[in-house]
This record gives C-alpha cells, sequence and structure tokens, in this order.
C-alpha cells in the first residue's frame, strides 16, 4: 500500500498543477486514501467499474472537485451517491460546508460510513434510503447528482429536497440537448458550466438547474 499510495501521490502532485483551486497537504492526503480504500473494498463490494486507482484518481477523484468552486450555500445532498461521489471528495475540499449522501444500497453506505470514520470527515452524513422517500428538517441548497438518473428524473424525484433559492447540481458528460428539452415545467437551467478535468478523456459539464419562482 505504501508503494500504491506514493505512486499515487506523485501523479496527484502532476494533475493538480493544472488545477485553478490549491489543495492542502491534508486534503490531498485524504482524497488519495480514499481511492486506496475503493480499491481494497472493490474486490468484495464491486463499488465502482473502474479498477485502477490511477485511473479512479482521475475519472472518481478530480472529475468531483472540479465542481468545488461552483458550491454555493452551506448544505448539499448528494444523491445516488454510489462509493461516495463526488461528496466524500467534495466534503473533503469544503470542512466548512454539511453533506447528505443518498443511497439505496446498504453495501454504499456501509463503506461511506467506514471511509468517513478512517478518514476522520465530520461533515457528511449517509444516509440508505430511496431518494424520494428522503424526509429532510430543512431545504438543502444545492442537489447533487453525478451518474444517478436522466435530469428530468433527478428534478422529479428531488423537488422537495430544495427550496426556489437551492439548486439543483447535475454533472454530466456531453451535454445533450434531448435531456435538456426534457426539462420539466417549473424549473430553468441558470448556468451551463464546462468543467476541465485535468488528463481526462471527454467533455464534462455541470448543469445548474433552479426551480421557477
Amino acid at each position: 500500500m505504501d508503494a500504491l499510495y506514493s505512486t499515487l501521490s506523485a501523479s496527484f502532485k502532476r494533475i493538480s498543477k493544472n488545477l485553478n483551486f490549491d489543495i492542502t497537504d491534508d486534503q490531498q492526503d485524504k482524497l488519495i486514501r480514499y481511492v486506496l480504500m475503493i480499491n481494497k473494498w472493490n474486490k468484495a463490494y464491486n463499488l465502482t467499474s473502474v479498477r485502477d486507482p490511477e485511473e479512479m484518481l482521475v475519472k472518481h477523484i478530480f472529475d468531483s472537485i472540479v465542481v468545488s468552486p461552483y458550491l454555493e450555500g452551506q448544505y448539499f445532498a448528494d444523491v445516488g451517491t454510489g462509493p461516495g461521489l463526488p461528496g466524500i471528495p467534495l466534503a473533503i475540499m469544503n470542512p466548512d460546508k454539511d453533506f447528505l449522501l443518498v443511497d439505496s444500497l446498504g453495501k454504499r453506505i456501509r463503506f461511506i460510513k467506514q471511509s468517513l470514520y478512517e478518514l476522520q470527515i465530520d461533515n457528511v452524513k449517509a444516509v440508505q434510503s430511496r431518494v424520494e422517500e428522503l424526509e429532510l428538517d430543512k431545504a438543502l441548497d444545492g442537489v447533487l447528482s453525478r451518474a444517478f438518473a436522466s435530469l428530468k428524473d433527478m428534478l422529479f424525484w428531488c423537488q422537495n429536497l430544495t427550496d426556489a433559492q437551492g439548486q439543483f447540481l447535475a454533472l454530466k458528460g456531453q451535454l445533450n440537448q434531448l435531456e435538456l428539452d426534457e426539462i420539466p415545467t417549473g424549473f430553468k437551467v441558470v448556468n451551463s458550466i464546462n468543467l476541465s478535468v485535468p488528463t481526462l478523456q471527454g467533455e464534462r459539464h455541470l448543469l445548474v438547474v433552479q426551480k421557477v419562482q
């Protein structure tokens, strides 16, 4: 593991030079250890189809943290989080914000809880639930989704999680006009951000949607 940690650390330093925000040594350490945990648990839990830890660094970690500068507010949910993506990397990058990670599969939530314990992350709560059955005591500032559903389905299932001030933040690859055309009434795209993920092949976008007041 030490050799792999060193390899990932060298890759991390090389790739992160291309970002337009800073990452502390402590954040880098936690992000790398998180990759090592996914790699370890993946064999039994099948958390991701990406098998190579260096590939995980780009496709999971950097692909998540590039969203960090666009988080407005304090309280966010990551719906259909899987092994904790993008929620855990974003929580590591934003220790001053709170994150609720939601997934319907128990094994994923068990992995997330173990990750939070081992990495000593205290601004994340993990919940096993279907998103449409989720009950919150206060509206979220943002609802994040990375590989959860189509935009239409995300907005339909998550519409009660935030109010008119809150945002729906969908991480997408290539923009699909058909998907944009299917956005339900009562919602509007307020921003479409072209994300630059260092060394990642292909397009990445962040779609920001709000309820129409």
